[in-house]
This record gives structure tokens, sequence and C-alpha cells, in this order.
């Protein structure tokens, strides 16, 4: 049996709500659109690039996004000491391009657990909890968990309408 990447019942965005449940659902909307891009889909099509010369593939997304959830509210927000999900010592986008040996079905259990992981870490703190973001110079921005909810909608976003392309090129399935 070929494995498939699993049908998902998407969450629909908030109507009505406060600040945060406004925040946390507008992403788990966004979350739900990236695996709903994927649902059906094989390995390979998962591993399938969207046209030359980008390597850019629905596998490569679940990996970065499962990667940006650790990096911003874990890591970041939380201040959890953790490493990185993959090695960036060679490809500063390895996260996207090695796909070729990694397991779709791991890759998504860990954008779950990643996306679990990131919920329960920041679920205490406020959305004016700040922290420092240091950079590259040696100086830091101050930043607070507002930011990194409304970073991560753009994040999903941007990289939803990569998707969307790219699902488009593989089966020719389109829509939201």
């Amino acid at each position: 049996m070929t494995w498939r990447a699993p049908e998902i019942d998407r969450s629909h965005e908030p109507y009505i709500g406060d600040e945060r449940t406004m925040l946390e659902g507008w992403l788990d909307y966004h979350r739900d659109t990236l695996l709903h891009k994927c649902a059906g889909l094989t390995a390979e099509q998962l591993r399938t690039a969207s046209v030359e010369p980008s390597t850019l593939t629905l596998l490569g997304l679940v990996r970065h996004l499962a990667d940006v959830e650790r990096w911003w509210f874990r890591i970041r927000a939380a201040g959890e000491d953790l490493p990185g999900l993959y090695d960036y010592t060679e490809d500063p986008d390895a996260d996207l391009n090695a796909i070729a040996d990694a397991d779709p079905a791991e890759a998504f259990a860990t954008l779950r657990a990643e996306i679990e992981a990131a919920r329960n870490a920041v679920a205490g703190l406020s959305l004016d909890h700040t922290f420092r973001r240091p950079r590259r110079d040696g100086t830091a921005d101050e930043m607070n968990l507002r930011w990194v909810y409304v970073h991560m909608i753009e994040e999903y976003a941007r990289h939803n309408g990569h998707a969307d392309l790219i699902r488009e090129r593989i089966d020719g399935v389109t829509g939201d």
C-alpha cells in the first residue's frame, strides 16, 4: 500500500473573538490549509518540485514550518533550550532541500507535534510577553508574542500560496 498524506477536517477562521482567539484561530486555519493542500498525495508527489529551477516541494514546506513553529514559539518566545530540527551546517535551507530520503509520515507527525508543543509553550504567556532575538551583528531586537502570532500567520499564508501552485502542478487541484 502506498503512503498518502492524511485527509484533514480543516478548521475555519473565527469571525468573532478577542485578540488571542482571532490570532490563534487564523493561525490554526493556515496550519490546516497547508495540511489540506497535501492531503491524499503520495510521498513521491510530496517531493515534486514546483518548477525548475526551484526545488520547493510540499514536503519541504511541511518540514520548514515544523522548524519555524519550534523556532518562534518554543525557542524564542518561551525560551526553551532546544536544537533546531535539521542540520543547517552545510545547507542553510536543509529543511526545504534535504527531502530525498525524508520520511513524509515522520515529517507530518513532527509538524503536528511541534504545533501542539508550540501551543503548550505559550499557553500561559500574555500576548505582551517580550523576549529578545539576537542578531548576527551582536545587537538584539525586543519582540512580543503578539508579533510571533502575526509573523506565523504571514509565514503560513505566504507558503500556502506556494503550496497552491505546487499542488496545481502535481494533479491540477486548485482552491482554498
